[in-house]
Order: structure tokens, then C-alpha cells, then sequence
């Protein structure tokens, strides 16, 4: 898009004596008083000269930072909101939070509903995996987790806020009033925003090398490759909290001021000698020189560092490296302890495989340092560290502490296939980026580690240095999810009932209401729209009602019910001879329904008891309600034991038996978020201005569009049937609720008796039998085994040997029992050479060897022969039919001769 410039010359510069002046380096035209300035302050036309700079040097921790950039804009006007978690789960389409406006998109940006205050200012913490591979490399510029301090601003038709002057004008104060420094070293660089479908154009405000805020003026979406004017024009700006903390410390590096005394702590766990501070420092100064997509910058900064201290480039680089790589382990165990704080769980797919991903970097890089600490020690220092500006860290610190270790131990059990998946890649011959990508996806081994295997097999590989940033940006936006497809709904209906606009909706009215007359709207075959209904459509995980539908003259039955939109369609069991306007009479199959509303109480009650128990880690992944059961899908990251099993039935019967209220809460969506945060999306996310909300008192509160008993006594019961790990950090519960209780222990006592009658006891006595049965069985084998010990020598003193070309043929007797077989062959054939053992059954005929032969074309013989199967290496099984036993030792004698070498 072709920029007017006129976007840029605003009436603040003009008032206040800026000049626009364009850098002589990077030819970006920018904003300043300073009218002998020639660069634009930014990186790398410039190095980090903030660090030789008194100016600013306010020695502001973090935590002091944050509070004052909060509070200087809430003195002007702003409401401060907290931030939200750094798992979007607010949005279908991203898994972390990359930015401050990312907590308003798209139901804020879009104009679906108001903002939470307006103006508003907040300290989010964002995760950014994109630059993963350049942490430490950089000395604190690049980072995976920071905080970014946005006010924003959002100007409706009706209601202006503020624009661009004040935006500038604001900036300009907080830096010059509460960061002392002067207005004259100020740049306002120009520049252009795109993120999460919107786009505007924006000031980069740098000082001495260091940008300390971008200030974005959002007012364009991007629809199709095309900038469409937006309804809102939005203030967007992203103050960097770390970076405020650095220049005002103007430590060796950015990490030192984030981390202070951690910085040594973890130089000390991960038994590393301290690095000097001058040549950190030094290294910190031409860090803005170094190209993330050109590691030869690296080479080049070393140098530098190298001269400027009169060392060694081979020092430099041995010194450096290893900060580097402590600073990496201090950056990816805050990022790791923040995402499991709020509730990630490690996994193989969506953010748990982001999560999983940067705990095994972490994990590698330890491993290079030679490091023996587990990382949960290091993960732990964090969250004392950090306790009282995340108070999560705190309160999930026995989850956050039991997931890391528990992921260091898959991960030390993955590496044991280092080998057999590095053979596997050297037999393809050329292995490429995407192969390592695919092997890392597949086994979450380290690329490094693949590429010393096959070094080892003569195969030489590069691997990118930026290999994990290629990894993450792959899996850090969720996959667009189409509406469900609904299986009884064909296209052309589909079609026909999206011409209608709404129907009203009974069962929301009164979800006991049972019957109810209505107006035929539209018919099209077998499917039909009423003007209101109290049939509920498949949603939620919840399946339609069922029922009939009467004229005076017809009956239908209702097998289905779907939504289009907000219009309800009927499916009947066959074509309907209705017209537009007739009265009808509807009735539900009011048992099923009852059924359902159980189980999808229940599933809101076990869901909830599972966060408590478990820890707020969980989350819905998942539910289905049918009459007969239910089931949900949570994120864990190992099985349950039967005892959290029990428990977590007991707590759902508790609050069963307690008779407490449910309620359902229309709501505006925002005020909904900032009352009970975003675990009311577990069920997922709903992109409306008002939300239903399901409330059990002091128990669970949940957007839900199901239908549900109004008091938890009426579900009378829920038993877990089955639990079940589905997928890597995801467990299944299935459960029955209500009159199916009943059913399920019917069932078990039927299959109870049916034992017990097998057994030639009672139900009562049938424990006491089976363990008498079990210990009975127990002697059998015992004696069974002695027996056949016995007859396998027997056998083996049957055996008939001769030489065949230079090869032994040990062929076995005809044998009553055939489950020896195997082990004499592997007995005969495991500690000799060129030796052939066959045994000749009644379907196959077996034939072993010993490690220095191979039986492929022995095999290719006998199938040449009429032979069926085959096998590999030392072992084949074989089909012989029709062929008596002397002649398939023939054969096999003859293929010996032939093949054998």
C-alpha cells in the first residue's frame, strides 16, 4: 500500500518544533527537535549508545517500571484493566498472546461489543516464539516472553477519544516528565503495523539505539489483500516494560535488568563460570549490529568485541556463546513457568505443542552446557523470582513444577531413538530442512542431535539456525475451524433455511416446557422452520430433539433438529405436506431431552470438580452429550490414577446432593470477561455482543447454549465409567448420569451373574471363587511349563541334522505343540554359524537362521516353488500347500544350494 505522507505530518510536530528529516543509513524518514541529528536512532544505523548515556538512569526494576507507565496514564485519563493470560483463548485462530491489542480482537476491534474502559491502559505479557532462536544471541533484544505496555484508545462515529496528536503528545511526556529524558533525543520514526487482519500506520520511538514504544494507529482492515477503512479508529501502542527497565538500568545486558541477581544464580546452577561484565557490556553496545536472518553478523559482532577489547576473536566467541546460552535457559524457563501457570499443558499438537517445544530447547541447551540440573530447579527460581508480579506462579506452583519434570522425562525417553530414527532418515539419502521439521514434529528430537547420527554415517547436514523459530511460526495459529458439518442437513436445505431470520427460541424461555403450538414458516422436503419452537438444535456437544409434530390431519416424527444460523430446522421422518401459515402442534421426547439436560449439567459439574482437583491447567477439550452418556475431554498431562478418579466423582456428587442452584445469564460479552475471565470460552469461543452463561452456584460459571435441570439435585447421580488418555495431554471421562446410573449397575450386575454362573457360584461367593480359580490356573501353568520343558528336550533329541553346501539344516520332528517351536528355533540358530533351522507345521512351515546368513533369496526360491509369505532377515514363515514334508525339505535343501553363500 502506497503511504500518504500526509498520515505522518501531524499538528503536535508542527506545534513543537519538530523537523522530518530522513536517516542517512536506512533512508527512513523520522521526527525530531534535534535538527543536527542525521540517523534515525534506531538499530543497527546506530549502536546501543544508551548504555554510555546518565541520561534516564532511574534504576527502575520491572515491577517499578510497569507501575509507572500504568500510572502516569492512568493520571491522564486511562482505566488500568489486568492483563489477560498468555493462552488466547478468547480467539479460535491463535494459541499466545502476542500483543496487547490481540486481548480486544476481533470482537473490540471489529465494533461487535464496547471495550472493558475507553480509554484503557494494561501490562500484558506476550509470548513470541518467531525470534526463539536469536535469545541471548542478542543480549535482551530478542525475547520469548515481555511484557507490553499498551494504552489504547478506541474512537467510534459517535465518539471521539483521542488520534494521533494526543497519542505523540502522551508519549512524548511519559518519556521526557518520568523518564527524564530530553526531548531533543527523542526519534519519532516512521513506520507501517500489520497484525491480526488489521493495519495503520505507525511511530517507532527510539532513543540511543533502543525503540521503547511503537504507537500504531490502527484504522484499516485487510479483507482479501485489499485495506478497508475500519468503522474504529484505534489507538494501539506497545511500550516495551523490559526494554523501560533496561535503559533506565543501563545493566551489561537487557537480562540483567529484567533478571537482577538471577542472572548470577542461574551463571551458578547451570555450573558455569561468570562472564565478564565489560565484555558483555561491550558485546550488549554492537548487539544492534547483529541481523537475525544473517548469522554471518554474528561472526562480524565478535570481532568487533574482539578489537574494541584488544582479546582474542576465538575468546570472544567461546565467552559470548555461553552467555549466550545461559541467558537463553533464564529467558525459556520464565516463559515456560508463565505458559503452564496459565494453563497449558505440554502436548503434541496447539499451543501444548509450543509449550513442549520450548521446554525441550531449554532442555538441549542445558545439555550442551554440560548441565546435570533438572529443570524444574531453574523453572523454580522463577516462580519465587517472579511470585508477586504473577501471583499463577504461586498458586499452580505444584502443577507447574510436576508437568516440567514429567516432560524432562518423556524427553530423556526420546532420545533413546536418536539412532534407529537417524538410520531411517540416512536410507532417503538427501535429508532436507523439512525432513528435520517433520522428524521433529513426529519425535521432538533436537536437529543438532539427528544431524551428529547421520555425521556418524557419513552424511553431512546443515541445520538452520533458525530451526525452531520455523517450527513455531508452523504452530502458533490455530487452524480456521469451518462450522460442523450437519450430517441429516443436505445443501439445498441448508440453503433454504438460511432465507428465514430467526426463530424464537422456547426451550431457552422454559427448558422444562414440553409442548407448544407454532406457525409453519417454510417447508422443503422433510425439513420444516416454525415460527418458534422448544425442539433444541445439535450444539454444544448437546444432540437435537426428537419428538412429533401434529396437524389435524398428520403426524410427523421429529428425528433431528438443526441450526442454520439463528433459524431452527426440523428434520421429520418423511417429506412434509404442510403449508406456510398452518397451525401446528409440537411435542419433545421428553425423557430424552431430560437425559440430555443431565448429562449436560454433569459435564459442567465434573468439568469444574476436575479443575479443582487437578488444577486450572485443565480444559475443556471436548464433550459429547447423548441420552445414554457423556463424555469430556480434558487436557492433562498424564493419566489419572484411580484414587483422583474416585475423588473426583465424590466432589460431583457433592455438589450433586447439595441441591444447588443452576441459572442462566444473558450477559455482554466483555463485562462476562472481566467478571469471570476466560475460562467461560471452555466450552469455545462465542463471537456475540451477549453471551449466555450457565451459572452453578459457588461452583461454575460457563458460556452454554444447552439446556440444563435448574437445581444439580435433579441429576440425582453421575459414575465415571471409563477414563482413558485419548491423545498426549488429553483425557477422556465417560460418565452416566440420572436413571442411566440405574441402567449401567444393572448391566454390571447381569455380567456379574453371568460370571458367577460360570464359575458354579453365587454373585456373593464369586470373589472368593475366582481368586481360589486364579491361584488353581497359577499351579497349572507352573506345571504345564515343567511338562514342556521335558518335551521341548525331547523334541531337540529329535532333531535331524546334515551339511549343505557348507551350511548346517537342523530340521525339527513332527511336535504336538507348537509354542515351543519358536524358542528352539532361536535356540538352535543364536550362538552358532551358518546354520538353518526349519520346523514343518500344519499351516507354515518356519525357518530360522543364524545372525551371518540371510534368508531373502531363500525365500524368493521357495516362492518360485509355489511358496506363500516370506519374512526378513534371519526368519520366514511360509506357506507349502500341497506339498508333502520330504518334499519341502527338497525345496528348501535346493534353495539352500542355490542362494545360501
Amino acid at each position: 500500500m502506497k503511504i500518504d505522507e500526509n498520515e505522518y505530518r501531524l499538528k503536535f510536530f508542527q506545534e513543537n518544533h519538530y523537523v522530518r528529516k530522513q536517516c542517512i543509513s536506512c533512508k527512513t524518514p523520522f521526527w525530531t527537535t534535534d535538527e543536527k541529528r542525521d540517523n534515525c536512532a534506531d538499530i543497527p544505523c546506530t549502536d546501543y549508545t544508551f548504555l554510555d548515556s546518565s541520561i534516564g538512569k532511574l534504576n527502575l526494576s520491572v515491577s517499578e517500571a510497569r507501575k509507572k507507565f500504568l500510572e502516569f496514564f492512568q493520571r491522564h485519563g486511562h482505566t488500568i484493566i489486568p492483563p489477560k493470560p498468555v493462552l488466547a483463548r478468547w480467539r479460535d485462530d491463535l494459541y499466545l498472546t502476542i500483543a496487547s491489542i490481540v486481548d480486544f480482537q476481533p470482537h473490540v476491534t471489529s465494533g461487535l461489543v464496547q471495550p472493558p474502559a475507553n480509554p484503557l491502559v494494561v501490562s500484558q505479557p506476550c509470548i513470541r516464539l518467531e525470534d526463539v532462536d536469536n535469545v541471548g544471541i542478542t543480549f535482551g533484544r530478542h525475547l520469548t516472553t515481555f511484557e507490553m505496555g499498551g494504552h489504547h484508545a478506541f474512537n467510534y462515529p459517535d465518539k471521539f477519544v483521542y488520534w494521533k496528536d494526543e497519542t505523540v503528545k502522551l508519549s512524548k511526556e511519559f518519556f521526557t516528565e518520568e523518564l527524564k529524558i530530553p526531548e531533543e533525543l527523542l526519534t519519532f520514526k516512521e513506520s507501517w503495523w500489520e497484525g491480526g487482519g488489521n493495519a495503520g500506520p505507525s511511530f517507532e520511538v527510539t532513543v540511543g539505539g533502543l525503540e521503547l514504544a511503537t504507537l500504531v494507529f490502527m484504522q484499516y482492515q485487510i479483507v482479501n489483500g485489499e485495506y478497508v477503512p475500519l468503522k474504529l479508529k484505534i489507538v494501539d501502542t506497545g511500550y516495551g516494560i523490559e526494554r523501560l527497565a533496561w535503559f533506565t538500568q543501563k545493566t551489561p545486558t537487557a537480562f540483567h535488568a529484567i533478571y537482577g541477581n538471577l542472572v548470577y544464580t542461574f551463571f551458578k546452577k547451570l555450573d558455569q563460570p561468570y562472564v565478564d561484565e565489560e565484555m558483555l557490556k561491550t558485546a550488549a553496545k554492537f548487539a544492534g549490529r547483529i541481523d537475525p536472518d544473517n548469522p554471518l553478523t554474528v561472526i562480524h559482532h565478535r570481532e568487533m568485541v574482539a578489537k574494541a577489547l584488544g582479546l582474542k576473536k576465538e575468546e570472544v566467541e567461546k565467552e559470548l556463546t555461553r552467555a549466550a546460552r545461559v541467558f537463553q535457559v533464564l529467558d525459556h524457563s520464565k516463559t515456560i513457568a508463565l505458559m503452564l501457570a496459565d494453563g497449558l499443558v505440554p502436548s503434541n499438537s496447539g499451543e501444548g505443542y509450543l509449550g513442549r517445544l520450548l521446554i525441550r530447547r531449554a532442555l538441549r541447551v542445558m545439555k550442551i552446557l554440560g548441565s546435570d540440573i533438572r529443570l524444574k530447579d531453574l523453572v523454580l527460581e522463577q516462580i519465587n523470582f517472579w511470585r508477586e508480579d504473577f501471583p499463577q506462579f504461586l498458586k499452580n506452583k505444584d502443577y507447574i513444577l510436576d508437568a516440567v519434570e514429567f516432560e524432562q522425562e518423556k524427553y530423556e525417553e526420546t532420545l533413546q531413538k536418536v539412532s534407529s530414527v537417524a538410520s531411517s532418515l540416512a536410507k532417503k539419502g538427501n535429508v532436507t530442512t523439512e525432513d528435520l521439521i517433520k522428524t521433529y514434529d513426529t519425535n521432538g528430537i533436537p536437529p543438532d542431535l539427528i544431524a551428529d547420527e547421520l555425521k556418524k554415517k557419513g552424511i553431512e547436514i546443515s541445520v538452520p539456525f533458525n530451526f525452531y523459530a520455523l517450527v513455531a511460526k508452523r504452530h502458533q495459529s490455530a487452524p480456521i475451524k469451518g462450522e460442523k458439518e450437519k450430517a441429516r442437513l443436505t445443501p439445498d436445505a441448508i440453503e433454504f433455511a438460511k432465507k428465514f431470520i430467526s426463530t424464537d427460541k422456547l426451550y431457552y424461555k422454559d427448558q422444562y416446557q414440553r409442548s407448544f403450538n407454532a406457525k409453519v414458516l417454510g417447508v422443503h422436503k422433510n425439513f420444516i422452520v416454525l415460527d418458534k419452537t422448544t425442539f433444541y438444535p445439535e450444539g454444544g456437544g448437546q444432540l437435537g430433539d426428537s419428538g412429533i409434530i401434529k396437524t389435524k390431519n398428520e403426524e410427523y416424527r421429529v428425528i433431528d433438529t438443526q441450526k442454520v444460523g439463528d433459524v431452527i430446522v426440523h428434520v421429520l421422518d418423511r417429506e412434509a405436506k404442510l403449508n406456510v401459515g398452518e397451525e401446528v402442534y409440537g411435542e419433545i421426547d421428553w425423557q430424552r431431552r431430560y437425559r440430555l439436560m443431565k448429562h449436560h449439567t454433569a459435564t459442567h459439574v465434573i468439568l469444574a470438580a476436575a479443575k479443582k482437583l487437578l488444577g486450572e491447567h485443565v480444559w475443556q477439550a471436548g464433550a459429547e452429550k447423548t441420552p445414554e452418556k457423556a463424555r469430556l475431554d480434558i487436557t492433562h498431562y498424564k493419566m489419572l490414577t484411580p484414587e483422583e478418579v474416585k475423588k473426583l466423582e465424590d466432589m460431583a456428587n457433592y455438589v450433586i446432593n447439595d441441591r444447588r442452584p443452576v441459572t442462566a445469564i444473558e450477559m455482554d460479552r466483555m463485562k462476562a470477561e472481566m467478571t469471570f475471565g476466560v475460562s467461560i470460552y471452555e466450552g469455545g469461543v462465542i463471537n456475540k455482543p451477549t453471551i449466555r452463561l450457565l451459572e452453578i452456584k459457588d461452583w461454575d460459571v460457563e458460556s452454554c447454549g444447552g439446556t440444563h435441570v435448574s437445581n444439580t439435585s435433579e441429576i440425582g447421580a453421575v459414575k465415571i465409567i471409563n477414563v482413558e488418555k485419548i491423545q498426549d495431554g488429553v483425557i477422556r471421562l465417560e460418565y452416566v448420569a440420572g436413571d442411566m446410573v440405574t441402567n449401567y449397575a444393572r448391566d454390571i450386575e447381569d455380567k456379574l451373574s453371568r460370571i458367577s454362573t460360570d464359575l458354579d457360584t453365587s454373585t456373593e461367593q464369586v470373589e472368593i471363587r475366582l481368586k481360589r480359580t486364579l491361584e488353581e490356573m497359577k499351579e497349572m501353568k507352573e506345571t504345564l511349563s515343567a511338562y514342556r520343558s521335558w518335551y521341548a528336550e525331547y523334541v531337540e533329541s529329535k532333531i535331524t541334522e546334515e551339511k549343505i553346501d557348507g551350511v548346517t539344516l537342523k530340521v525339527l520332528p513332527e511336535v504336538m505343540d507348537e509354542d515351543i517351536v519358536k524358542d528352539l528355533l532361536r535356540k538352535l540358530t543364536i550362538q552358532v554359524n551358518k546354520t538353518i533351522a526349519v520346523f514343518i507345521g500344519k499351516k507354515a512351515v518356519d525357518i530360522a537362521s543364524s545372525k551371518d546368513l540371510k534368508l531373502d533369496d531363500l525365500a524368493n526360491f521357495l516362492r518360485s516353488k509355489g511358496g506363500k509369505g516370506g519374512g526378513k532377515g534371519t526368519y520366514l514363515s511360509m506357506m507349502m500347500e500341497g506339498k508333502s514334508r520330504e518334499e519341502i525339505i527338497n525345496d528348501i535343501k535346493e534353495g539352500i544350494e542355490r542362494s545360501i553363500h
